[in-house]
C-alpha cells in the first residue's frame, strides 16, 4: 500500500488494525527485515497523541535502518558490538517524522556498520529478497528495501554511502533516493564514512518517495554538513507526463564489462520510453568513472578506521573480559566486528598510517575532484544523467560473499554519485528471470525535484512499479 491508502486506513478503521497487519505481514514474510520491532511502543506513542492532528504521516509505519538512532529501542547497526544499546535520543529525521504522525515500528536489518551490498554481513543474518527468498535484498538498506517491497512497512528510511539505498531499491523492485550531501541532515546517523553518507527514502512509488524526502530534508544547525537549501518535492505529482525540453545524458561508461544483456535492454527500452515523453538523450563520457571505484574505497575505508574507533566497549554494547585494559579491547574488538568489518578497518588504518597517507589516500582525494568534475562537467550540458543502477539483477544467498573483490565490484554504477555528492534515485525499468531490474537518473546538486519528476513521468507511463513479488 502507498500512503494515501494507508492514512485512508487509519481514518476507517483506526491505527491499532493497521500496526496489527504490519506487524502479522512481518511474522508471516520471514525475510529476516527487522532487527527489533517496538509495535507496543508505537501504540503508546499514536495514544498519547502522537498521531493527532493532520500530519502528512499520521499513522504510517515506518521502517528506520538500524544506524539510524531511535530514543528507547535498540539500535545496533547490524553488529554484535553494539547489542543491547538503547540511544537516549532520536535522529532529526526520526524526529521529523514524529512530527508528521508517522510510527516507528521498528529498526531494519542491515550489512554490519552499512558495509555490504549484499545485506549478508549483519550480525543477525541475511535479508531474503521477496522475488526470491534465495536471493539477496542487497545493502547496506536491504532490511528497508525488503520491509517496503514485502508490503511490511509502506515507507522506510536506509543511508546511502557507496549505493546502499539504491542497491536494495534496485534489486528489491522499490523505489531508492540517495539525496544530495548535505541536503539532509546527518545527525543521529551512526557513521560509517562521514564524507559520503546520506539518509534516503525508500517506497513503492516516486510520489512516495517525494513526500518522504520533503518531511525528512532541511537545515539542521546540529549538523554542521547540513545545507539550507529549499525543497518543493511534492509538486512533482502535478506535472503533466511531458519532458519536452530535458536533455538526458546516457553515461556510456556505466553499460560496461559485466553489465547483463538483460540490463542493457531495459535500460535502453527505457532511454526511449523517455524519448516518448519528449526528453532527448546523447551517449556521454566521465572519463575519470574508471577510477572511481578504487578511490571510493580507499576514502570510505579510512573514515570508517577513524569512526569505527569509538567502539572499545567500555561506554555501551559488546565488551569482552580481560585480565587488562589492552586484552580487554583487543577481545572487545575481535569478537564484536564482524569479518568485513576488521577488513574495513585493517584497510583504512594501513591507508592513513605513516608512509602511506601520500600514497593512497591523498591520492584517492585528489581522484574525488577529478570524477566530481566529470558531473560538473556533464551538467552544463544535460539536466539529468542515466545508468543502470546494478550491473545485473540480486544473485543468491552464499554466491558471492566469501569473494569480497566481486562485491566490491557491483558497486560501480553507484559509488561515483556519492564521491560526487550529487543526488540519484533508483526506480524499476524491467525484469530478468523474475527479478527486478533498476534505472538510476542522476541530477546536478540540489535538483531532486527534477529527478523526481522525471521519475515519475517514466513511473505513469510503465507497469513496472505495479508489479509485486509472490504474496505482496
Amino acid at each position: 500500500m502507498d500512503i494515501d491508502e494507508v492514512r485512508w486506513l487509519v481514518e476507517s478503521v483506526g491505527f491499532e488494525e493497521v500496526l496489527s497487519r504490519s506487524s502479522e505481514r512481518i511474522e508471516e514474510n520471514e525475510l529476516n527485515t527487522f532487527i527489533t520491532t517496538d509495535f507496543e511502543g508505537a501504540r503508546r506513542w499514536a495514544e498519547s497523541g502522537g498521531v493527532g492532528g493532520s500530519g502528512r504521516l499520521r499513522g504510517v509505519p515506518v521502517g528506520v535502518k538500524d544506524n539510524i538512532s531511535t530514543r528507547g529501542i535498540q539500535t545496533t547497526c547490524g553488529s554484535r558490538i553494539l547489542t543491547g544499546y538503547i540511544p537516549p535520543y532520536d535522529a532529526s529525521v526520526v524526529e521529523r517524522l514524529k512530527a508528521e504522525g508517522a510510527l516507528i515500528v521498528g529498526k531494519t536489518n542491515m550489512d554490519e556498520f552499512a558495509m555490504g551490498s549484499s545485506n549478508e554481513t549483519s550480525y543477525y543474518g541475511a535479508v531474503k529478497n521477496p522475488w526470491g527468498r534465495d536471493r539477496v535484498s542487497g545493502g547496506s538498506s536491504g532490511g528497508s528495501a525488503a520491509a517496503v517491497a514485502g508490503g511490511e512497512v509502506p515507507i522506510a528510511l536506509g543511508s546511502d554511502t557507496g549505493g546502499s539505498v539504491r542497491c536494495p531499491a534496485s534489486f528489491c523492485g522499490v523505489v531508492g533516493l540517495k539525496p544530495t550531501y548535505g541536503a539532509v541532515s546527518r545527525f543521529g546517523l551512526i557513521s560509517y564514512a562521514n564524507s559520503l553518507e546520506q539518509i534516503g527514502p525508500i517506497a513503492t512509488s516516486v510520489r512516495d518517495v517525494a513526500l518522504l524526502f520533503d518531511v525528512i530534508a532541511g537545515y539542521d544547525p546540529r549538523d554542521s554538513t547540513s545545507v539550507g537549501h529549499e525543497f518543493d518535492t511534492s509538486s512533482v505529482i502535478d506535472y503533466d507526463l511531458d519532458l519536452r525540453g530535458m536533455r538526458i545524458g546516457v553515461l556510456r561508461e556505466y553499460f560496461g564489462e559485466g553489465t547483463s544483456g538483460a540490463v542493457r535492454d531495459a535500460l535502453w527500452d527505457a532511454v526511449h520510453t523517455f524519448e516518448d515523453l519528449g526528453a532527448t538523450y546523447e551517449i556521454v563520457s566521465m572519463p575519470h568513472t574508471r577510477y572511481a571505484l578504487a578511490s571510493y574505497y580507499v576514502i570510505a575505508m579510512s573514515e570508517a578506521s577513524s569512526n569505527l574507533a569509538r567502539f572499545d566497549g567500555l561506554r555501551y554494547g559488546y565488551r569482552a573480559e580481560g585480565s587488562d585494559w589492552h586484552t580487554s579491547f583487543s577481545r572487545t574488538r575481535s569478537e564484536g566486528f564482524g569479518e568485513e568489518v576488521k577488513r574495513r578497518i585493517l584497510l583504512g588504518t594501513y591507508a592513513l598510517s605513516e608512509g602511506y597517507h601520500d600514497r593512497y589516500y591523498l591520492k584517492a582525494l585528489k581522484v574525488r575532484t577529478l570524477v566530481k568534475q566529470d558531473f560538473e562537467v556533464a551538467f552544463k550540458s544535460f539536466d539529468l544523467l542515466l545508468s543502470p543502477t546494478m550491473p545485473y539483477p540480486a544473485f543468491k544467498i552464499g554466491e558471492k560473499i566469501d569473494d569480497p573483490l566481486s562485491l566490491y565490484l557491483a558497486d560501480v554504477n553507484t559509488v561515483p554519485i556519492n564521491l560526487a555528492g550529487v543526488p540519484a534515485i533508483s526506480l524499476p525499468c524491467g525484469f530478468e528471470d523474475g527479478l527486478p531490474i533498476g534505472l538510476q537518473l542522476i541530477g546536478n546538486f540540489f535538483c531532486e525535484p527534477t529527478i523526481l519528476r522525471a521519475a515519475h513521468c517514466f513511473e505513469e507511463s510503465t507497469d513496472f512499479h505495479k508489479r509485486k513479488p509472490g504474496g505482496v
